[in-house]
């Protein structure tokens, strides 16, 4: 739907100064109704990505591929892609419905259109009973989902946020987060960046990783995880049971009489056959398994 083919971008502040490559020959794509997390430290390139793609700016080289779900070129593209930049400005005198009517009359909306959408959108945006107030009242989560409301209101196929849940409280992220998945099962293809990486793992069914404006990773979150799965197994046991002679990595009280023993994966049958031995319960079995965010950080330091 949307391509990076083999872009390059190297700023140059002046003459004197040297080079900094933001992007150093990057290729990926974001499949059509994919939700797909852009990951990286500051610095990593993925907002330098995004401004090449939306034309904010040149690459050095390689170029951006529109697909023809997009109509295939930029011109036509940009009509059917809606874009929430991290740190949109907000005209603070404008009431919540005039805004919404200034946005939807850029994005080529008509008039009547536009009117007929806002209430539905404002409800499902939870910012009905805030449309008659000015945008200097609104709390940073309010702003931030008119700031949404207005990127979705022309039904764009590809929807572009860039850290959409920066500076949010858990109740504004799950609230946006909600609204992601709800509209991406509808049908549209999500993209976005963000720092709190165990959002992307909750969310989403891809994931690309950059580091120092190189690509380290792009493609499904699930492999991942289990490509990176720790070669152990946890077992949960009534508390009391004794194991002697047998070599564990760790042992944990859960409460509830119940205890936790983390195995090494060539002793898990043997484990296992002692269990059966001495009669005992065995409650839960399963693999331990690392989080995205556990996996980010370890692929950016190293």
């Amino acid at each position: 739907m949307l391509t990076w083919d083999s872009t390059t971008k190297i700023f140059k502040a002046d003459l004197f100064a040297p080079a900094f490559t933001a992007l150093d020959n990057v290729s990926f794509g974001i499949p059509e109704g994919s939700m797909v997390g852009f990951l990286g430290a500051n610095g990593a390139g993925k907002t330098t990505s995004l401004k090449i793609a939306l034309d904010f700016i040149r690459p050095t080289s390689g170029r951006v591929v529109y697909g023809p779900q997009l109509g295939g070129s930029a011109a036509n593209a940009f009509k059917n892609i809606g874009f929430l930049p991290e740190r949109p400005y907000y005209y603070p005198h404008l009431k919540g419905r005039e805004f919404i009517q200034f946005m939807g009359e850029l994005s080529g909306m008509r008039r009547k259109t536009i009117n007929e959408k806002i209430t539905p959108q404002a409800k499902r945006f939870r910012l009905d009973h805030a449309l008659d107030r000015e945008l200097k009242t609104y709390s940073k989560g309010m702003l931030q989902r008119i700031g949404f409301l207005v990127t979705v209101l022309h039904e764009p196929k590809l929807i572009i946020l860039d850290e959409p849940l920066s500076g949010l409280d858990p109740v504004g992220r799950k609230e946006m987060k909600d609204i992601m998945v709800e509209i991406h099962k509808e049908g549209r293809t999500v993209f976005f960046s963000s720092h709190i990486v165990s959002d992307v793992e909750e969310v989403c069914d891809r994931v690309i990783f950059l580091r120092h404006g190189k690509l380290i990773y792009d493609g499904p979150v699930l492999p991942l995880l289990q490509d990176n799965a720790k070669q152990v197994w946890k077992f949960t046991l009534p508390s009391g049971a004794v194991f002697e002679g047998i070599n564990y990595l760790s042992k944990t009280a859960l409460g509830s009489g119940l205890e936790s023993y983390v195995v090494e994966t060539h002793l898990k049958d043997q484990f296992v056959q002692e269990i059966v031995k001495r009669n005992i319960s065995l409650i839960g079995l399963e693999q331990q398994k690392p989080h995205l965010e556990e996996i980010f950080y370890q692929t950016r330091n190293n």
